[in-house]
């Protein structure tokens, strides 16, 4: 499978790192800031499949350029979901294919589906107030993390309260970690997942790359891991 690498920042060398240790696949193309120039039709007309971990003022226009050469896309790139419904309608209408997420990790979407139980079980003990927190590198540009955004929507899916506030920290040295916690006046319950390093994101991006490129539509990386 050829790859074409758009964004070459700490994801993005995660993913090469593990492609180049699974030997299994080719980066014909690696995107940094410094040679955008190269990002073009021609040059995504050569690949099977793209992964787009960029910026989210740059997203948009990187996944549109890949469904205009007809190029199956991966995007892990957060902050732009305002405008995802025009996007999917836009690779519908097309017959494009793209796999997003807010996060590629099996974990963390393991995570998702765990909260997502525990938000439907709370939904009728409304002793229980609901705090949310993330941390995450001093480089994510987005706080709060899509991520946390993601958990937050999971929640309020279930449990009718004002929105939830989510606390964001950026430190250095820290890969992420998403906190849930219900307190009551008696107890607390708390679900935390801590990711130890960048692989399993990249790990997660590569299966979806394996997975997206044979097909047309647009896809959540649950879909991928089959989780409903």
């Amino acid at each position: 499978m050829k790859i074409a690498l758009i964004g070459y920042g700490k994801m993005g060398k995660t993913i090469e790192q593990l492609i180049l240790k699974q030997n299994q696949h080719q980066i014909i193309l690696k995107i940094s800031r410094n040679n955008l120039h190269e990002l073009t039709y021609e040059n995504l007309k050569q690949a099977d499949v793209a992964i787009e971990f960029t910026k989210p003022d740059s997203a948009i226009s990187n996944v549109m350029l890949c469904l205009k050469a007809s190029l199956p896309v991966v995007c892990g790139t957060t902050g732009w979901w305002n405008d995802l419904e025009k996007v999917k309608a836009d690779f519908e209408k097309s017959d494009g294919a793209m796999v997003y997420a807010s996060n590629f990790s099996v974990g963390v979407n393991l995570f998702f589906a765990i909260n997502n139980y525990a938000a439907s079980l709370m939904k009728n003990q409304p002793q229980y107030a609901i705090a949310m927190s993330e941390i995450h590198h001093t480089e994510k540009k987005d706080a709060p993390s899509g991520t946390a955004i993601s958990i937050q929507k999971i929640i309020e899916q279930h449990i009718s309260s004002p929105t939830i506030l989510i606390e964001s920290h950026r430190l250095e040295n820290v890969v992420g970690t998403h906190q849930v916690l219900y307190k009551s006046g008696a107890d607390e319950i708390e679900l935390i997942h801590k990711a130890h390093s960048r692989s399993g994101f990249a790990e997660g991006a590569i299966l979806a790359a394996e997975w997206i490129v044979a097909k047309k539509g647009v896809y959540e990386f649950k879909e991928v891991l089959g989780i409903k």
